[in-house]
């Protein structure tokens, strides 16, 4: 599992996704969570607005596993 440091109290799922670059820019989270199965926290997620916070899970089928942590 891939921890990826944030510097604010969350990140949006939109965010997250360019910030592993796992996608070019923020336009593009909504065309791949309808295409890309993303699972948080053991739930699968497709809203690109959804919140991360420090210790979420996310699993992003066929690219990764990744937790979220803070940058203290």
């Amino acid at each position: 599992m891939v921890e990826v440091m944030i510097d604010a109290e969350f990140i949006t799922l939109g965010q997250f996704l360019k910030l592993v670059d796992v996608i070019d820019s923020g336009g593009a989270a909504k065309f791949f969570l309808q295409e890309e199965k993303v699972i948080v926290n053991d739930q699968e997620e497709n809203r690109r607005g959804r919140k991360l916070y420090e210790n979420d899970r996310i699993e992003i089928i066929g690219f990764g596993k990744y937790v979220i942590k803070l940058n203290h």
